[in-house]
């Protein structure tokens, strides 16, 4: 391998850039050049390539974000799309491609592997829905960020005798709710994997109310659904007064925590090294704090699981 190329693809998640730097400075230890495309597949097929340096990932690790830009591309859907980057890929004498981003990511990269070109994923999502790995890149940071309106918010709650409802990101997956519902203290976590019970859901408040409790913390993941939609339906089953609040896109936004900046760094470096010891077609993860790497496909056809003991936990600790 002489020549490796790094993109970051799909929704951007912060650590990002320091996948970027580890991926960079790790092959050029090995003594192999290293190319960055910037804007994800589009810029792959645009040819929009640029030359990476030990100086140009210097002072990223701590910025949020990814330098190299993302991007989504309906054409790299297609095959002939995916053709069009191999030609490209193969112009401009690339020898390897590490992809960091989530399973929709990772599709695009298994259909260049299933083409001949080696591939490695390194996984990028706040969302933490990918199998193979215990952790993706961004999500303690978002978990984190969302945990700190939740804090915020549970001041003027108790001020004021309110029911909150804290809507965060996840359309497939709950781990971010949920995480951030049992470190916040939520009453309750609205989740994809659990069908809603309203019924269930007002008997829970209503409890916390004839026990004396005088507000309430709802954390809701975007796809169940709108947390307006939830707010009108406890208000007209029963008779909740909810104030909202949507977290939305601040969740991707900031630095790293150290966490995420050492999961970052150990996944780019570990990439590199898979591909040097000739493995393709794989996405690296962290199992049990140890570098791992399986098959692209793990990441779209397991499901990962909700982790059933934090389910039981909001339960048992909001009484």
């Amino acid at each position: 391998m002489r020549r490796l190329a790094v993109l970051t693809s799909g929704g951007d998640a912060p650590g990002m850039n320091a996948a970027i730097r580890a991926v960079t400075r790790a092959a050029i230890a090995q003594g192999v050049e290293v190319v960055g495309i910037r804007r994800g597949y589009e810029g792959l097929l645009e040819g929009d390539i640029i030359p990476m340096s030990i100086s140009s990932v210097g002072g990223i690790i701590h910025r949020g974000g990814t330098i190299l830009r993302t991007a989504r591309c309906e054409r790299f859907l297609r095959p002939e799309g995916v053709n069009e980057g191999l030609d490209q890929l193969r112009a401009f004498d690339i020898d390897a491609l590490v992809v960091v981003g989530g399973d929709g990511s990772f599709r695009g990269a298994w259909e260049l592997d299933q083409r001949g070109f080696p591939v490695a994923g390194v996984p990028g999502t706040i969302d933490n829905d990918v199998a193979g790995t215990d952790a993706t890149i961004g999500f303690d940071t978002a978990a984190n960020t969302a945990l700190e309106a939740v804090v915020r918010l549970r001041d003027t709650a108790s001020s004021h005798d309110r029911l909150f409802i804290v809507e965060v990101m996840g359309r497939g997956s709950g781990y971010l709710a949920l995480y951030v519902g049992v470190s916040g203290g939520a009453e309750l976590v609205v989740v994809p994997e659990v069908p809603f019970d309203l019924e269930r859901t007002c008997e829970r408040l209503h409890y916390g109310r004839k026990r004396g409790k005088t507000h309430s913390l709802i954390v809701l993941a975007e796809g169940v659904m709108p947390a307006h939609e939830l707010a009108a339906k406890l208000q007209d089953t029963g008779g909740y007064d909810a104030r909202i609040t949507v977290i939305g896109h601040i969740q991707r936004g900031g630095g790293p925590t150290a966490a995420d900046a050492v999961l970052a760094s150990r996944m780019g470096a570990h990439a590199v090294e898979a591909l040097l010891a000739g493995e393709r077609g794989i996405m690296v993860g962290s199992v049990d704090n140890a570098m791992v790497t399986s098959p692209l496909p793990t990441a779209w056809e397991s499901k990962k699981a909700l982790p059933q003991a934090l389910l039981r936990l909001v339960d048992t600790l909001s009484i």
